[in-house]
């Protein structure tokens, strides 16, 4: 297993990994962008979020997005937001999403970016994903009707309790 960042060269098959892998959330009457995304807002993405991948055999098989409040779609809470979350079908249920999903959040998120604290959202009304980021140790911090589908329910992960509470008294 292989991680690294996103590069143009993968466009094609990050746009196939998303959209097979949202499929059966879009099943569900939930439309999340990436369900159906282009290549041209893919190449927008990558020009402002860090989006890092794994791959096996050369073969893309998970992905995850920072989302930088500086780029061009931040997050509701001045944090990064992680978003366009995906695992390849074909490799549903093997751990595949979840090491790389442990791997950016301790070797970019904690060790390099040195984040007080990181936010993501999901549908409220999906039946098991707040669940799975609420066992990681994400909690829920707000919601939000964005679209007329889907309450998104946004969540927040504490990564350094020092600085969360230096940077939390500085925002206020």
């Amino acid at each position: 297993m292989n991680f690294r960042l996103m590069t143009y060269d993968d466009i094609p098959a990050y746009q196939t990994l998303l959209h097979n892998a949202y499929q059966a959330v879009s099943q569900l009457g939930i439309h999340f962008a990436a369900a159906t995304v282009d290549q041209f807002t893919i190449a927008d993405h990558i020009e402002s979020n860090a989006v890092y991948v794994s791959e096996k055999d050369s073969e893309l098989v998970s992905t995850l997005s920072i989302r930088f409040p500086w780029g061009n779609n931040p997050g509701p809470y001045g944090l990064p937001h992680l978003g366009w979350f995906a695992t390849n079908p074909q490799y549903k249920g093997q751990g595949y999403g979840n090491a790389l999903w442990d791997w950016v959040e301790n070797q970019i998120l904690i060790n390099q970016l040195k984040l007080p604290a990181v936010t993501l959202g999901t549908a409220q009304n999906h039946p098991w994903l707040a669940q799975i980021y609420i066992n990681k140790g994400y909690r829920p911090i707000g919601q939000a009707d964005l679209t007329p589908d889907h309450t998104t329910l946004y969540l927040e992960k504490i990564l350094n309790h020092k600085n969360y509470t230096q940077w939390k008294s500085r925002s206020n």
